[in-house]
């Protein structure tokens, strides 16, 4: 991918590189590479009413997906639980909120978050990043008319997504998806 690197060593980002996995870093040059595909991106089906994924051969074991997304979607808040991963930008433009804060792993459903925790990047096709293990975000389309197409990859394949809410300083956990929920 060219130019602009909005990537993030956070927690545990680089782990692994000693076992031979890849690492967060890694995942970023992957998913870069492979938006920058454009007969890749040209091939994902696109459906104005929802997102479209296709699973991809991903580095070193790695699970990775191309995504659309139709204007005005989003994943919802979310982690990865113990993966790093990276994505990045093929087509449109995407939005991440995150929050700079490690959670709890497990054991609490309500959490009251502090101020200054909050951040928000704007990536345009040609920018990505990484991120470490249990790394809260969610990603929009933000466009009212655009759809948008990404990249993105997660080593070790995850083994569950956490789901949350939130209304103001409060974050809830709703939900804890298994891979067998995504089939």
């Amino acid at each position: 991918m060219p130019a602009s690197r909005s990537s993030s060593a956070e927690d545990g980002a680089s782990h692994g590189a000693a076992s031979g996995a890849p690492t967060a870093a890694d995942l970023l040059a992957f998913v870069r590479r492979t938006a920058a595909d454009r007969a890749l991106v040209a091939s994902l089906p696109l459906d104005p009413e929802g997102r479209t994924w296709v699973r991809l051969d991903g580095p070193g074991g790695s699970e990775a997906w191309l995504i659309g997304w139709p204007p005005g979607t989003g994943t919802g808040w979310h982690d990865h639980a113990e993966s790093v991963g990276a994505f990045a930008t093929a087509a449109g433009s995407l939005t991440e909120h995150a929050l700079a804060v490690r959670l709890p792993a497990r054991g609490w459903r309500t959490l009251e978050l502090a101020e200054g925790v909050d951040r928000s990047r704007r990536l345009p096709a040609g920018e990505g990043r990484a991120f470490g293990r249990h790394h809260v975000h969610e990603v929009l389309n933000e466009s009212p008319d655009t759809h948008a197409v990404s990249v993105h990859a997660y080593y070790p394949p995850l083994p569950l997504i956490r789901r949350f809410s939130r209304t103001g300083a409060v974050l809830r956990l709703e939900q804890v998806e298994r891979p067998e929920d995504w089939q």
